[in-house]
């Protein structure tokens, strides 16, 4: 099995932080929360894609 870097793990932390964030603010109805989610969420999916790369070119060089 393969072991995530730290990029991967932060960028699924983010993501989970950002539809908690969003889900509060469906819940509170604020619209800035929600938006506030969905960047976070946003930013944490290419940090998970970064350390893919990263993983890529550890696996071939």
């Amino acid at each position: 099995m393969d072991e995530k870097n730290k990029d991967q793990v932060k960028g699924k932390r983010k993501q989970t932080e950002g539809d908690l964030k969003k889900t509060w603010g469906k819940l509170t109805m604020d619209d800035e929360k929600i938006a506030e989610g969905e960047r976070k969420k946003d930013k944490g999916k290419f940090q998970e894609k970064v350390g893919d790369v990263k993983e890529t070119f550890k696996k071939n060089w």
